[in-house]
């Protein structure tokens, strides 16, 4: 993966003391706010050559998660409904009214938790590449989430992940622990589909066509939510009644949809209603 985490956008970092957890944020931008979202073993950073689109329609608080980038962790296991707590107080924290919600990968199950256990905070949900269940995971793809311990410190060294990780996190020594809590994580049973189904927040949908499962498992995710069982309509009257929405991004991958001018393009599409 050659993907640069870097970005010369210039944001204001600040902590917030919530649930026992010291969160590290940014703020980029003004207008509506939109929280960020990264995936496993990221941070803030990941979103680097797309924060400046967003940041000029929105004012982003990008996150970094519980044991990631500048957040340090604490005695607890990396489990997303935790860590939608976690942002649920970050958003009262703030004083944010009504905020839209972004999330990757494991950002991307934070933020479904937090739309679906905390409605009445969010306006709207974007929830990219984020599996409901882990056997929708291709099978060689789930062989690899099993191997990932303290032991795969030494041979992540040369990655983005790690490489940004001893950079800016408070306890650099702690990436073992880290990968060894993602790994507790992954090897977990879970299934989301009933928080899925009781969104009342209007949603999108967002995969790569290269993601880590097949679009077909986002396109389950999407009938959950009311869409693609029926024909939309020539006044969009078949579509799903709760505003909801997929979009699979072509030429993409689960390791590069976070950095695509796409994602930021529809995902604006989606926050502003208007055209990408």
């Amino acid at each position: 993966m050659t993907t640069d985490w870097t970005t010369d956008t210039k944001g204001t970092g600040k902590y917030a003391e919530v649930n026992g957890i010291n969160l590290y944020y940014e703020i980029h931008g003004a207008g509506r706010p939109l929280i960020l979202l990264h995936g496993g073993l990221g941070s803030g950073e990941m979103f680097g050559p797309v924060l400046p689109r967003l940041a000029e329609r929105h004012q982003v608080v990008a996150v970094d998660l519980q044991g990631h980038g500048r957040t340090a962790d604490i005695d607890r296991p990396l489990d997303v409904r935790l860590m939608a707590d976690d942002i649920a107080a970050l958003i009262d924290h703030l004083g944010l009214k009504e905020p839209d919600v972004v999330g990757y990968s494991l950002g991307g199950g934070v933020a479904l938790l937090t739309a679906a256990k905390y409605p009445a905070k969010i306006r709207r949900l974007v929830a990219v590449s984020a599996n409901i269940r882990p056997d929708a995971i291709y099978p060689e793809m789930r062989a690899q989430q099993g191997q990932v311990s303290a032991d795969a410190a030494e041979f992540m060294k040369e990655t983005p992940m790690y490489q940004l990780y001893q950079k800016v996190a408070p306890r650099p020594e702690d990436f073992p622990r880290l990968l060894e809590k993602i790994g507790e994580s992954m090897s977990k049973d879970y299934d989301f589909a009933e928080e899925v189904r009781g969104l009342q927040v209007p949603t999108l949908i967002v995969a790569a066509d290269g993601d880590m499962a097949p679009p077909s498992h986002y396109v389950e995710v999407f009938k959950l939510l009311g869409g693609g069982l029926r024909d939309g309509g020539w006044m969009s009257e078949g579509r799903p009644a709760g505003g909801h929405a997929l979009a699979i991004l072509p030429g993409l991958t689960h390791y590069n949809i976070f950095s695509s001018p796409l994602f930021a393009a529809v995902t604006l599409a989606f926050l502003d209603d208007q055209p990408a």
